[in-house]
């Protein structure tokens, strides 16, 4: 279990709408500092938030934030694009890019805050995926957010030895600029950080933070049709 109340929070991907919500929720549980980091961090009224520059696809600028958050107890690995482009046509680059941000970046987070978070007492390394970790769509997305999944399953296990709890949060659509020009139900972002947090103060290793995760990994252990009917018109 792991409380926000006097924790070192440090957000990726902070200038985003989950990221935003991460922060202000954080601070609203009674963390003592938050570190929102972006590519270009934006500037924040409270003085308990401390912008913080962080590319994750650059080991200088991830080795630079760790040292610079030495005192991190809680690592929010929130940073991630979008990439849609069918999978037979997306320039190879594109999706190496994607990857670069999406799995390589977190991991990197990770690898680099691991320390910090051992010398802090253990803390807790939180990893956002997606509901499409378990339910692929056209693009190098879902494939991006299943690989991070595992990554998650497997830092879990390396780092249970010092304590640090490690929770991997799926939910489906939410309402953020990322998710803006598509025309699909979205959950509140509002509420979806809310569930992430209470899963981490109740010491959860795994949080579906909405209906549409929750349903998705039910059927998984069901035939393919199950997820995907359109192949049931192959048969």
């Amino acid at each position: 279990m792991t409380s926000l109340r006097n924790a070192v929070v440090l957000v990726t991907g902070a200038n985003g709408g989950l990221g935003l919500e991460f922060v202000d929720q954080a601070l609203a549980r009674g963390a003592k500092r938050v570190y929102a980091t972006a590519r270009t961090p934006r500037k924040w009224d409270d003085e308990r938030v401390v912008p913080l520059a962080l590319d994750v696809t650059d080991e200088a600028s991830v080795k630079a934030a760790a040292a610079a958050a030495a005192d991190t107890t809680v690592v929010v690995n929130n940073a991630g694009v979008s990439g849609r482009q069918s999978l037979l046509t997306a320039p190879l680059a594109d999706v190496r890019a994607l990857y670069e941000t999406n799995v390589l970046g977190a991991l990197a987070v990770a690898q680099a805050f691991a320390p910090a978070l051992a010398a802090n007492g253990g803390g807790a390394l939180v990893d956002i995926h997606s509901a499409l970790s378990w339910l692929a769509k056209s693009g190098a997305y879902s494939s991006s957010k299943a690989a991070l999944w595992q990554i998650t399953n497997s830092l879990r296990l390396e780092l249970a030895g010092q304590g640090t709890q490690v929770l991997g949060a799926h939910l489906g659509y939410t309402d953020t600029p990322m998710t803006k020009a598509l025309t699909v139900d979205k959950e509140d972002p509002r509420d979806i950080v809310a569930a992430i947090y209470d899963g981490l103060a109740a010491g959860a290793h795994e949080v579906l933070a909405d209906k549409t995760s929750r349903e998705i990994k039910e059927n998984l252990s069901g035939p393919l049709e199950a997820l995907y009917p359109e192949l049931a018109a192959t048969v």
